[in-house]
């Protein structure tokens, strides 16, 4: 076939003062469509004895067909085909091969040194993208692939994936973030949990809220929690921020002094938890390009700073007097509260 469509030298012409290559080539008419590839004549081999050549020297001659059985159609005499020098007769291509069109891939994409190809689609109206990996989950399970054959998500899907399981190590990273900073503002190991303690709470609402308008918990979702984690905290702030300063700076007994803080923080409270919930709430009414998107982290939003409203005030003091009486058991708290500077009166 090289022979045929390629360039090959075939000889070299010598003159006085100059050389010239013979390049052999196909004639013109041969290619002009596939089909010419059945008129293209290839040497195929027979049996050693079928054919025996007039001249050994040259690449292609005339040769004298054989009389014995393994050539009948062509005894008695040569008919001046061109043979190969070897034990070889041409025959067409169409003899032993056949030619045929069928779609096939213009390219072939490799990951990971396999073979791969992309399946690509788009979400339905209304649907989310965990409903989609769902979907494609159940199809790829009902077609029974084979063992060598193998799917998983890329792009959006394959990012959402990934993120969705290192959730729980951004929450755990957030939360002992928070433990420190706290630990060291309140001098304090044990008063940093009762701020923790409004957390639940919050995560609760906001997963309430999200099942409650039929929603997942999205990427949006969780960055909608990691604002509630800097958010709801503040109301246990407020409340033992005040309760520590009274007992330090007035020796108020643990429990008129976290009840003195709750009668005067709770308009502050109130008031930056409304004020939270009333910025969230353009985010869960919107509408126009992106409203899709954006909802679920108002739905979040508003869902926790409701809950941990309602929770916070009641829960934040009975922990908060809990835990200061493991906090006077604690040497090492007594300790520390030994070292603390002295308040004047």
């Amino acid at each position: 076939l090289y022979n045929g469509f390629g360039q090959r030298q075939v000889a070299t012409i010598y003159a006085d003062q100059n050389q010239y290559k013979v390049i052999m080539g196909v004639a013109p008419n041969y290619t002009r469509s596939p089909e010419a590839l059945k008129d293209i004549y290839v040497p195929a081999r027979v049996p050693t004895g079928a054919v025996t050549s007039t001249s050994a020297a040259t690449a292609t001659t005339t040769a004298a067909i054989s009389t014995g059985p393994i050539n009948p159609g062509l005894r008695d005499q040569a008919t001046g085909s061109p043979l190969s020098a070897s034990a070889r007769t041409m025959v067409p291509l169409s003899a032993i091969a056949r030619f045929a069109e069928r779609p096939t891939a213009s390219s072939v994409n490799h990951q990971d040194a396999e073979l791969a190809t992309t399946i690509s689609y788009n979400l339905a109206e209304g649907a989310t993208l965990p409903d989609g990996q769902a979907a494609v989950r159940a199809a790829e399970a009902s077609i029974s692939m084979p063992i060598n054959v193998r799917g998983s998500f890329q792009g959006t899907a394959r990012a959402a994936q990934d993120s969705q399981q290192e959730q729980p190590m951004l929450i755990l990273a957030a939360i002992v973030v928070i433990y420190i900073v706290l630990g060291v503002l309140y001098e304090s190991l044990v008063h940093p949990i009762t701020v923790l303690s409004t957390l639940p709470s919050a995560g609760v609402g906001a997963v309430l809220a999200l099942m409650l308008f039929g929603l997942d918990f999205s990427i949006m979702a969780l960055i909608g929690l990691f604002l509630l984690i800097g958010i709801v905290k503040k109301n246990a702030i407020l409340i033992i921020d005040f309760a520590l300063d009274a007992e330090r700076s007035r020796g108020l007994a643990p429990l008129e002094a976290v009840r003195e803080a709750c009668l005067l923080r709770f308009r502050p409270i109130l008031m930056t938890t409304l004020a939270a919930i009333l910025g969230a709430l353009p985010l869960v009414i919107g509408f126009g390009e992106g409203s899709e998107l954006r909802r679920p982290l108002g739905i979040a939003i508003v869902g926790g700073l409701i809950a941990s409203q309602v929770l916070t005030l009641l829960t934040t003091p009975v922990v908060y007097l809990m835990l200061d009486k493991l906090r006077r058991r604690s040497p090492l708290e007594r300790e520390l509260a030994r070292h603390q500077d002295p308040q004047p009166a």
